[in-house]
């Protein structure tokens, strides 16, 4: 982690990826050995010389989240990060204190609400099934679905795999009542949905949703409206479980779903995970980024574009 005026020693890029992946790297990402090299290096100078940016980390896995992401396209890259540092703190509610050990979060994982499948989908991406009838809206708030969400996808984001192939979302929306939703203003939908398709560090390659209640069909379609164009092209919609195993796999899916592993297991598993990854996740609340307080009006006003816009344009030698 590099802090403001301070020099770090950086970590040395150790691939973890089979042939097969890098090869993916090289054709979908421009991911070449000395692409990698020389974009690592530019990265963490640019981060050392911003006015901005007090603490950060700068190892390989974590910068490389964002140069993946942006197919390499350093700027875009760039500004990512400072969205997603932004974010960090304009909404700590959501993206801070992320803790397995709290016991809320812990009784949200152990509910089956949101975990990562064992298997990876055909196309080598990991899966993340959501089941919303699962999330106890009278329990806990909008603020807890949230960090629950940041906890496991922060979980993931390092994996080097994850950060290629990407992810497949599979939600399954049975038991999503009135309650869950009004939890959510139309302002934290949109600001959220923003944080998910501009400043999160995540390749989202499909999402399939399941079991639409009808009393909640066009509060779904008003979300899907506000993705950007490329995001929403990849959702679809399925009238039920069998429809979705047409789509997906259904050897990867629990056994609840028809697969093989009970989702007990699979939510036992995970919970290793999060657990040896506390001490990490915990801290990325040190990173920091000055914001102004205008910034802070803006973004609660206005867009998250029009934060980071000064800094877009920044140069340094």
């Amino acid at each position: 982690m590099v802090t403001e005026g301070q020099q770090e020693e950086y970590d040395e890029y150790k691939s973890t990826l089979d042939a097969d992946t890098l090869e993916a790297a090289r054709l979908e990402l421009r991911e070449d050995d000395n692409t990698r090299e020389q974009a690592l290096e530019q990265f963490r100078h640019w981060i050392q010389k911003h006015p901005a940016i007090k603490k950060c980390r700068t190892d390989s896995l974590f910068l490389l989240r964002f140069l993946r992401t942006k197919k390499f396209s350093l700027p875009m890259a760039q500004e990512m990060l400072e969205r997603y540092l932004t974010i960090r703190q304009l909404y700590p509610d959501w993206f801070q204190k992320l803790d397995i050990d709290d016991p809320e979060l812990e009784a949200i994982i152990d509910s089956g609400y949101l975990v990562p499948l064992p298997k990876r989908d055909r196309h080598g991406r990991k899966v993340i099934l959501s089941c919303a009838g699962r999330f106890d809206p009278c329990k806990f708030s909008s603020i807890h679905m949230a960090r629950v969400h940041s906890m496991v996808v922060e979980t993931l984001m390092d994996d080097e795999e994850n950060q290629i192939r990407g992810y497949t979302h599979l939600n399954d929306e049975s038991g999503l009542t009135m309650s869950h939703l009004s939890a959510w203003s139309f302002t934290d939908i949109r600001n959220m949905l923003r944080c998910i398709q501009n400043s999160t560090p995540m390749r989202h390659k499909e999402t399939h949703l399941i079991n639409i209640p009808g009393s909640v069909a066009k509060i779904i379609e008003f979300a899907i409206s506000l993705l950007n164009d490329k995001l929403k092209s990849r959702v679809m919609i399925h009238k039920d479980i069998q429809e979705l195993r047409e789509a997906v796999d259904p050897k990867i899916l629990p056994k609840e779903y028809g697969g093989e592993i009970p989702l007990s297991e699979m939510i036992a598993e995970f919970k290793k995970d999060l657990k040896d990854k506390k001490d990490q996740l915990k801290a990325l609340d040190d990173m920091y980024i000055e914001i102004s307080p205008k910034d802070c009006h803006a973004a609660n006003n206005e867009e998250l574009g029009g934060i980071c816009g000064s800094f877009r344009k920044l140069e340094v030698d």
